[in-house]
């Protein structure tokens, strides 16, 4: 038996080898998560609230993780792009409902994360942000429209690892009141925290992570054979390397610091005089990691996206799609002009992602649970899922109420009016399905 028991032993502990040895796609995805907008909601969340949001915090790594998981189902049964796949299934305004609504998202959030990334290289190195906005355009277009979803998969391994291991590290040198921490495991949202606790959900539970899913399994040649490796991916980025970067993050920002009005670059800078060179560098340059890595990722969504609805390829043998990159790509650029602080514009940006990312899961469910795959999803997944949908649909709808009774300037009458439309296609999605159903 002892014999039985090594060789037992020996053989998961291949198999968890091998897992590991192939990760990559759900780890792009923790790239795009593990961001400079994350770190912002995280700061934010911190330095104003202290411990109280904690709770979220951990939430949004096993939301994450499982909204990755759905995608991940409905890549690997219908080998096929999520776009291609509503449009076959729900019909053609869908896709490009779902199209838009990913685009949207994408596009908004390249832009002030190319500001973030040029921001810490400029106080890094001390070379003008605007001149680094235009050479980390050239080095995205050259790589990815060069040498395709590869590199970009083998960067985001090398720089989210390098990240977790810099946030973690932070945590040796920062004083934390873990019996304060125990008690933000509570669930509660103080007054004026829905927006920054939406902004720390939409970082692991966003449209663009989701709707990426099917394009990079599919980039890398994943099919249903390899349902082990994938889930394994999943788990191993989003549960526990993001999970354990927030973590981080957050404990040191809601030990420390006292003010929420500071940059990203703020916040590193402060730590210093509070507890040292150590935690600012280590945080300076963990942001630096993460921003640069969450740039690449985000800059593949909107090609994906638009080559899958156009019928095009998704990957570089493809010229067109190779282009979109290029454009994608260079079109970042203008993010490092903007002007004003850059912290609430990222909680912002992941706020708006948020009202988007119902929709993207009430798409996922549905066609895991219509003919567009073989097997449809257990009623463990289901729930799971619903319980995803009621969360992120709770903390959009209370987004939008807080930019509403604020005044309905703008941008909080554009948010309305996507939160409205998007809305009514979810009762929609819901109304479609309960009618097969039944039929």
């Amino acid at each position: 038996m002892t014999d039985n028991a090594g060789g037992e032993s020996t053989g998961v502990t291949e198999r968890i080898g091998g897992y590991a040895a192939d990760m990559g796609p759900s780890w792009v995805a923790g790239a795009i998560a593990a961001g400079p907008a994350t770190i912002a909601s995280l700061v934010t969340a911190g330095a104003t609230f202290g411990y109280d949001l904690l709770w979220v915090v951990v939430l949004s790594a096993g939301a994450g993780a499982l909204a990755q998981y759905l995608a991940m189902r409905l890549g690997l049964l219908t080998e096929r792009g999520i776009v291609a796949v509503v449009e076959d299934t729900l019909g053609e305004p869908w896709a490009w409902l779902l199209v838009v609504d990913g685009v949207l998202a994408a596009g908004v959030a390249q832009l002030v994360i190319m500001k973030t990334v040029a921001t810490v290289s400029a106080t890094v190195t001390g070379v003008d942000a605007r001149i680094w906005g235009v050479v980390w355009a050239v080095i995205l277009a050259l790589g990815l429209a060069g040498r395709g979803y590869r590199f970009l998969e083998l960067a985001a391994k090398l720089l989210v690892s390098l990240v977790v291991v810099a946030f973690v590290a932070s945590l040796f040198v920062v004083p934390i009141d873990y019996g304060a921490a125990a008690q933000g495991l509570v669930p509660a949202v103080p007054s004026g925290g829905a927006l920054v606790a939406a902004g720390i959900l939409g970082g692991a539970v966003h449209i663009t992570l989701i709707t990426m899913h099917s394009y990079t399994m599919r980039s890398r040649g994943w099919t249903r054979e390899d349902y082990g490796t994938a889930s394994f991916d999943v788990g191993a980025s989003m549960l526990v390397a993001f999970g354990i970067y927030s973590l981080a993050i957050f404990l040191v920002t809601a030990s420390v610091l006292t003010s929420a009005d500071l940059s990203t670059v703020g916040a590193a800078q402060a730590l210093g005089p509070l507890v040292g060179p150590s935690a600012k560098w280590l945080f300076l340059l963990g942001l630096w990691g993460a921003a640069v890595s969450t740039l690449g990722g985000n800059t593949i969504v909107p090609p994906f996206l638009l080559a899958d609805k156009l019928g095009w390829g998704t990957t570089i043998e493809d010229d067109r799609y190779r282009w979109l990159l290029v454009a994608t790509a260079l079109l970042s650029a203008p993010g490092a002009f903007i002007g004003g602080a850059v912290l609430g514009q990222l909680v912002l940006v992941l706020a708006l992602g948020t009202v988007g990312t119902p929709f993207a899961i009430a798409v996922v469910l549905y066609l895991l649970n219509s003919g567009a795959v073989p097997d449809r999803n257990s009623t463990l997944a289901n729930v799971g899922g619903l319980a995803l949908l009621l969360v992120t649909g709770t903390l959009a709808a209370n987004f939008v109420r807080e930019q509403v009774a604020g005044g309905v300037g703008p941008l909080s009458g554009f948010v309305l009016a996507v939160a409205a439309v998007l809305g009514v296609a979810i009762l929609g999605l819901g109304g479609k399905y309960a009618a097969e159903e039944v039929v």
